[in-house]
C-alpha cells in the first residue's frame, strides 16, 4: 500500500527529543513509530492504553520520582523480590 498521506502536529521539543533517543536505540524513525501507533488505534478501536487522570498521591509520587525524590533501592533482584512478598 502507498504511504500518501501526510501529518503534521506540534509537539513539546523536549518530548520530541527524548522520544528520538528512545527510538533511535530502537532502530524505528519517529515516522515508523507514528504509522505503528496509528496502527494499533485501528486495531484496539481506540487508543491502545488507558488514559487516566492520576489521583492527588499518585500524581505527588510521580513528580517525586520525576526529580529522583523518596526512591526505594534494593541491592539486588532478588532482595526486591524479597521485599515484595514480605
Amino acid at each position: 500500500m502507498a504511504k500518501t498521506a501526510s501529518i503534521q502536529t506540534r509537539v513539546d521539543p523536549k518530548i520530541k527529543q527524548r522520544a528520538q533517543k528512545i527510538l533511535n536505540t530502537l532502530n524505528i524513525s519517529m515516522s515508523e513509530a507514528i504509522s505503528i501507533y496509528l496502527a494499533q488505534i485501528t486495531l484496539h478501536k481506540g487508543i491502545p492504553f488507558d488514559l487516566k487522570i492520576p489521583n492527588k498521591l499518585t500524581a505527588q509520587v510521580l513528580k517525586n520520582s520525576e526529580k529522583g525524590k523518596d526512591l526505594h533501592a534494593a541491592s539486588s533482584i532478588n532482595e526486591l523480590f524479597k521485599e515484595l512478598d514480605s
